[in-house]
This record gives C-alpha cells, structure tokens and sequence, in this order.
C-alpha cells in the first residue's frame, strides 16, 4: 500500500477514556500512524486490550477516568505531553475525549496540534438532544425525536409514536459502568419508556424518544470523513453496513466502501453549516417506505471502523489529520468501492470466509500479528465471564436489563404533553417479538 508522506518527526496521541479493552480503532489508528513512521502514544486503559501488543505502540499511558473533571484530564494529557516532549497530534477516539478536548484547547495548546474547532462543535453534535435541530439547519433527515419531561410523559410520547419505539440517552459517555443502561434500546412498552425515564439521574442526561426506522437489506449506510482547515472532507468516505452487532442496531461488524453520492451531500451540508474541523463518523438509516437516509449519530471522532476508508494512497482519517496539522499536503481521495472490513471477534464466520480482494481484518495483520493472537484468549476469557453473569445466582432478586414484552395493551391516561408537539398518532402496538438471542449468541452468526 502506498504510504502518505506524513511527518515522522511530529508523534501522535490517541485517547480513550472510556474502558472497552476490544476497541479495534484504537488498534486501527496506532497501525495507520505507525507504518507511516510516527510514534504513536496511546492514552487509554489497556489491561486486558490486545492492543497493547502492537509493535506499532510506542508508549502505553493511563487515562483519565471516565467521570473525571475537565481540569483531570487536562492534567493527564500534559503529563504525556512532558513524557513526548513534542508538540504532538492529539486524536481523541471517543465522544467523551473529543468534548473534553475541544473544551480544553486553550490547555493543551501548544503541546498538542489540535484542528481548528469551534470549542462548542463537538459537544453539540455529540448530544443527541441536540442533533434534531441540526439536522434541520442543514436540510437533513432525522427521525421525529421527543424529550419528554416525566415518566407519564414518556408513557404517552412512546405510546403515541408508535410502539416500538427508539430511547436513547443524549450523552450516552455519561452512564456509569456497571448500571446495565445502554446508550440506545427498542423499546416495545409504555412501561419499558415509563421505566428508563425513572432512570434520569442515574444516567446523567436526558432521555430521548424516537421514531423507530426498521433495519433492512441495504438500509444501514455511515460516513466517515476528514474536514481540512478549509472545510473541505478531504479524505474518507460512505459505507454500508452489512453485518451489524448487536445485529441491526449495533457497530459496523463487516462493512463495505459503497458510492452513494446521497449520504456524501448530507455530509457536506452538515459539515457546512456547522463549521466542522477535524474527524467525523456519521450514521445513517434509510427509510424503507419514503427512501430518504435519516442522520442517526454524529461522532466527532473517529469511527471504529474507519480503515475501510483507506484509499488506493494509504489516506485515511487519521493520517489525513496528522498531515493537514503539520501542514503538509494532503494527496487527493483516490476512493476504493467495493472494499472491506471485518470484525473477526464480531463476525467470525465472515472472517473464515476466503478473502476477496481488497479486504482489512480489525485484528489480524500479517505486519503485526500479536494483537491477533492474543485477540482469541482475551475475547474468550471476556465471553466466558459474560456468560457467568447471566446465570442466576441462588436467592438473588432476578435483575436484568430485559424487561417483558407485551402483546396488546390499552393506551395509558393521556398526561399533559406540554413541550412535546408534533407527535403522530398510532393505531395500535405491535404484536411481541419472540425473545431475542444474547449479544454473544448474535455475534457467533455473523
């Protein structure tokens, strides 16, 4: 693969505040910068990760912790900054780092190289809360969103919507581990609505209610994209998704570089309108009856998957970053349709398959193939212990995520609505769906 003519002499940092040890950007972003001759520090809990195994990695740093204050995080990158003692691209890889570091850029420069953001961007595209009225400044569908106010409130909008629906919290970097809330769920009751919403506090944002755009064939689509000091995306491109885990709402588990000059446009517009530096990992849902691709998230930060979009010169996101803050040219996009990318660990039968031409495994390369080896006895010791969790302990009040699905009920007292208009009428609730598989049972089909 040709290499972009980054500078080897200017090290790059990725931080990850949050705890997930298989995080396969991560490993994706020290391989890119590292074959093109930059030392790559990475600022993130590394127990039990196989990234730690690359020999691209030239330094391993603790993270802040995923509650700390903006003031304890810009003290831990500027202990790094000390330890590399250069100016240094600084790459968050994920929504909680992206915030935190555009808020703290006054902080970390000069110490690190950071795009030219407006300080607000990030936080506000980040928060779901918020992407609504983007996407309508920017002329981009967005499926009908709801706040409600309280847990009656929750009931009606979920129920008036039209079951089932979508809840998401709008920070999701803000739920404390260990409290089994999920950024996104479907949500099949008013009782499933009425319940998360009693939940506020403890999650730490604000619930959002959403209409609810089944997946299908050819329906899940994302972009990932560099927006240069100019504003123009000058690297990445679109995909689809073509196995997804947890299947048909989860991360990419095998994708494809796919033209579609649609989603690319509504990339532009939003990049446009908002005034966009830096890295971005748009997803998209297509409508099955009026075709139109809904804007489901906006990460400000690298996608996990994002070396699909490594072109026929070697440009990806990242190592357009690294290239466009040292100020060196950025070569332009020679896109690679049909290209692929897989996640053994989330999609093991598709990574047995034989390789067709022009496919990228998250894991295994034959350049660095230590983190591929210890992927397989970390992801089983992960799997086991999950397994473990869910068997029922003697004389321990059942507690679970899963809360049961009904088949018919009637609409709930209608509460006051007060701050929620626009709400559609519904005919009726869906009948039950059978119980779905774990998210490990999911993964084992791919």
């Amino acid at each position: 693969m040709p290499q972009s003519p980054l500078d080897p002499r200017v090290p790059a940092v990725l931080l990850r505040i949050d705890r997930n040890p298989f995080h396969h950007g991560t490993l994706g972003a020290v391989r890119s910068l590292g074959r093109a001759g930059v030392d790559v520090h990475v600022v993130a809990d590394s127990t039990g990760s196989p990234v730690r195994a690359s020999r691209f990695v030239t330094g391993l740093h603790p993270p802040p912790p995923p509650s700390a204050a903006p003031a304890d995080i810009a003290a831990a990158l500027l202990r790094v900054a000390a330890r590399v003692e250069r100016p240094a691209v600084l790459i968050p890889m994920d929504d909680a780092g992206a915030v935190a570091v555009s808020a703290l850029r006054a902080e970390l420069t000069p110490a690190y190289l950071l795009p030219p953001q407006p300080r607000h961007v990030p936080a506000l595209v980040a928060d779901k809360a918020e992407l609504a009225g983007l996407c309508a400044a920017a002329d981009v569908p967005h499926p009908v969103t709801l706040i409600p106010e309280s847990a009656s409130q929750a009931a009606s909008a979920a129920w008036r919507l039209g079951l089932p629906v979508v809840a998401k919290w709008s920070r999701p970097w803000l739920l404390p581990a260990g409290s089994g809330l999920r950024s996104t769920v479907v949500v099949r009751s008013t009782q499933e609505a009425r319940d998360l919403y009693l939940r506020t506090d403890e999650a730490g944002s604000r619930l959002l209610l959403q209409t609810f755009l089944p997946p299908g064939p050819d329906r899940d689509w994302f972009f990932h994209g560099y927006a240069d000091r100019s504003g123009t995306l000058a690297a990445g491109g679109p995909g689809r998704k073509l196995c997804a885990w947890p299947r048909g709402a989860g991360l990419t588990a095998v994708g494809e570089w796919t033209d579609n000059p649609q989603v690319e446009a509504q990339a532009e517009r939003l990049t446009d309108s908002l005034g966009y530096r830096g890295v971005l990992d748009l997803d998209f849902r297509r409508c099955g009856s009026t075709g139109a691709y809904h804007l489901l998230d906006f990460n400000p930060r690298p996608g996990a998957q994002f070396r699909l979009f490594a072109d026929a010169a070697g440009l990806d996101v990242v190592r357009a970053q690294h290239l466009d803050l040292t100020h060196r040219p950025l070569p332009p996009r020679t896109p690679q349709p049909g290209r692929a990318f897989v996640v053994e660990n989330y999609a093991p039968l598709a990574a047995l398959r034989t390789p067709r031409h022009n496919r990228e495994l998250a894991w295994h390369a034959h350049d660095d193939t230590a983190p591929g080896r210890a992927l397989w006895g970390l992801w089983g010791s992960h799997v086991a212990r999950r397994l473990l969790d869910r068997l029922p302990r003697p004389g321990a009040a059942r507690v679970s995520g899963d809360l049961p699905r009904v088949v018919r009920q009637s609409p709930p007292p209608a509460p006051s609505l007060t701050g929620l208009p626009g709400l559609p009428d519904a005919d009726g609730a869906p009948d039950a769906a059978p119980a779905e598989p774990t998210d490990d049972e999911r993964a084992s089909r791919c």
